[in-house]
């Protein structure tokens, strides 16, 4: 599949917003952190802005984005449509839990359930999110067991980043985060590495043969292309990448966004002093937030539709 630049930005970015917003909520709901402006401010100005500048990404891929609010009209039969479902009511108690931490500096009673309702939001999202891509069935790299169990952990592990970073600078229980999102981290790398292993090994959806029902009399080959020229299903059905290509990104994507976040985050843990801390934790979040691009690039670069094995693809 033609990996587009703004849905990758979207689940990437909405990801990490969605997994920041869900720490945040239980944090404040649970006295983790203080109820102070600057973490308050900071932190939720961070995880609502990642996911508004992610969803509005999202209606670039659409041929007419200004008709997406109909996306919502399917709910009973979509799961584009419950995400975007589920995104706007997230707004509403993540919102009120703003108001009431930055202006109120209150996360407990009432505010505190509406941190929990933004929490609980958060993962019904990115669960939507992961479910329009496994309830696929025409592309097998996708629906899979292990599509939506990736979504969530990437989504908590980047959020997770960003967390003990806020955390390091305006105070709280750091520690906490900071394993917790290294825990994040190893469940992200043996998720990914179980997907990867599924999908290099699994059978096919369809061959040439099944595809044309041709497959009883023997070996089935494309004679003559079906167009004189690439047509649109052709450019966004099937993109290809290289084996040897995908190897290195899976490389890059585990080094960088595993490898050596989780390195500055243990770092970080042993320096202990503030002023040392904060940078390496920094860049941690870059580098994990920049391994997440790289995988979600693979995730739709390696996907084989259906479809091209009318194209001359042999099996997808």
């Amino acid at each position: 599949m033609h990996p587009a630049a703004s849905v990758i930005f979207f689940t990437t970015a909405s990801g990490a917003g969605y997994g920041l917003l869900f720490l945040l909520g239980l944090a404040g709901a649970g006295g983790l952190v203080p109820a102070g402006l600057g973490l308050g401010l900071t932190g939720l100005a961070l995880a609502l802005g990642l996911i508004t500048a992610g969803l509005l990404a999202s209606t670039f891929h659409l041929g007419h984005p200004e008709r997406a609010w109909r996306a919502m009209s399917q709910w009973r039969s979509s799961w584009l449509s419950r995400e975007g479902l589920a995104a706007v009511v997230t707004y509403l108690p993540a919102g009120l839990f703003a108001i009431g931490w930055v202006c109120l500096g209150r996360t407990d009673g009432v505010w505190a359930v509406l941190g929990l309702l933004a929490a609980l939001g958060a993962v019904v999202t990115v669960a939507c999110t992961g479910m329009i891509y496994a309830s696929l069935a025409t592309i097998r790299q996708w629906r899979h067991p292990l599509t939506v169990p990736v979504y969530l952990a990437i989504a908590l592990y980047t959020g997770g980043l960003w967390m003990a970073l806020l955390t390091a600078v305006f105070g709280g229980e750091a520690g906490v985060f900071l394993w917790l999102t290294v825990a994040a981290g190893i469940a992200v790398a043996a998720l990914k590495l179980a997907y990867w292993r599924s999908v290099d090994t699994g059978a096919p959806a369809a061959t040439a043969g099944t595809a044309t029902g041709l497959g009883g009399l023997g070996r089935v080959r494309l004679l003559e292309a079906p167009t004189t020229s690439r047509n649109y299903v052709m450019r966004e059905m099937g993109y290809r990448i290289a084996r040897k290509h995908a190897r290195k990104l899976r490389v890059i994507a585990g080094g960088l966004g595993i490898g050596l976040a989780l390195a500055l985050l243990l770092a970080a843990a042993a320096v202990g002093t503030a002023s040392v801390a904060v940078p390496m934790l920094l860049l941690a979040a870059l580098a994990g937030s920049a391994g997440a691009v790289v995988e979600r690039w693979l995730f739709f670069a390696e996907a084989t539709h259906v479809v091209t094995t009318y194209y001359g693809a042999e099996a997808a």
